[in-house]
């Protein structure tokens, strides 16, 4: 069962495609808003080979028509099981819509947080390698200063050939000065797997900013693609309308309001054409009938649309 919501404004037209599964049957609904102000609403259904349009006018059904035949209100109720199954899958598409729309707010906002969140470690990290570089510099100080300790040692030991005492203080000293050196040579140890990290890290922000790059041009190959296309489909859609007003299906293009084509039906303005002018269009727009094309018109906007699958 494949369902289509029209509902719009003048200023506002939004478009909205859902898929179900209800009794093993695939659902597809779209939303379009037609006139607000007036609290119109139109629903075309299709249900295994029915094509069903149901209007509403304030919320109360006010047309009601099967595969483009009006039904008269009195027989509404022959029809009232399939009337309260399109109404309740209306009812669940909104709801369905509401829910997508909160989530996707708050996908944005943890999309939001997520950035803020890497802007502050990379700029930790820009830091932690600052104060590494220091650290560094620093090493190579102390060792300078450990070298001048151990030639004040020498001196020192000069001087104790003079006094024993003093040479003693200057021992004392030069064991200090060892303490100091190897606690240098550690840190200076750490400093150099600091930058071995460092290396690495930088290593995998290159790799991947490639793989971002390569993502990128991909996106760009692909929204090629999809505006080829696009216009491939407007392209066949005027010569397939060309052909209406050829076969006099219609008079002009502004008389084509809504138009559908499947391997098994084909109709124009909601009449269903002959197994004939079906079969004509089918092959020479396969494209259009094997995904069950449809468009509608309501003289100020087009709406294209292919369901694949059932």
């Amino acid at each position: 069962m494949s369902t289509h919501y029209f509902k719009s404004n003048i200023l506002l037209a939004s478009f909205l495609v859902l898929t179900l599964s209800i009794n093993a049957q695939q659902i597809s609904s779209q939303y379009t808003t037609s006139d607000q102000k007036n609290g119109k609403e139109r629903v075309i259904t299709d249900k295994g080979d029915k094509t069903y349009q149901l209007e509403f006018t304030d919320g109360k059904m006010s047309f009601f028509s099967v595969d483009g035949v009006s039904i008269p209100e009195e027989k509404w109720g022959d029809y009232k099981a399939i009337i309260n199954e399109i109404q309740e899958q209306m009812k669940k598409d909104k709801e369905q819509a509401r829910l997508d729309r909160i989530q996707a707010e708050k996908d944005r906002e943890q999309a939001k947080l997520d950035r803020i969140q890497a802007d502050k470690d990379r700029e930790r990290g820009r830091l932690d390698r600052i104060q590494a570089d220091k650290d560094k510099d620093r090493g190579r100080l102390d060792r300078i200063q450990a070298e001048k300790d151990r030639e004040q040692g020498r001196l020192d030991r000069i001087e104790a050939d003079k006094n024993r005492e003093q040479a003693d203080r200057d021992r004392l000293q030069a064991e200090k000065d060892r303490t100091q050196a190897e606690s240098d040579r550690q840190q200076a140890d750490r400093d150099r797997v600091q930058a071995d990290k460092d290396r690495a890290q930088a290593a995998l922000d290159r790799i991947q900013a490639d793989k971002d790059r390569e993502q990128a041009a991909k996106d760009r190959v692909q929204a090629e693609k999809d505006r080829a296309q696009a216009a491939a489909d407007r392209k066949m859609m005027a010569d397939l309308t060309a052909d209406l007003i050829s076969d006099k299906l219609i008079t002009s293009a502004n008389d084509l309001h809504m138009l559908t084509l499947s391997p098994t039906e084909m109709t124009v303005n909601g009449i269903k054409q002959p197994d004939a002018v079906h079969k004509k269009y089918q092959d020479k727009y396969s494209r259009f009938a094997k995904n069950r094309f449809s468009y509608l018109s309501d003289g100020n906007s087009q709406q294209m649309q292919m369901h694949r699958g059932n």
